[in-house]
C-alpha cells in the first residue's frame, strides 16, 4: 500500500505541476481533477482530512467548470 500511495502522490504532484499551464484547456482541467485525487491519497494516508477536503473542492470546482 505504501509503494502505491508513494507512486500516486508522485503521478500526482506532476499532473499538478504541468496542469497550469494548460488550465484553460479540456485537458488541463482533467489532469488537475487527476491529479489531486490521486494527491488525495497520500492526504488520507498520512490522515491530512484538511487537504482531503480542499482537494475535493478543487476537484469539484474544475468538474463544474469544464462541464458547465
Amino acid at each position: 500500500m505504501d509503494r502505491l500511495v508513494s507512486v500516486s502522490s508522485w503521478i500526482g504532484t506532476a499532473l499538478m505541476g504541468a496542469a497550469p499551464f494548460l488550465i484553460t484547456t479540456a485537458l488541463g482541467q482533467v489532469m488537475a481533477m487527476l491529479g489531486l485525487a490521486l494527491l488525495s491519497l497520500q492526504a488520507y494516508d498520512t490522515k491530512c482530512y484538511n487537504l482531503l477536503i480542499l482537494n475535493t473542492i478543487g476537484i469539484i470546482g474544475y468538474a463544474s467548470n469544464l462541464f458547465i
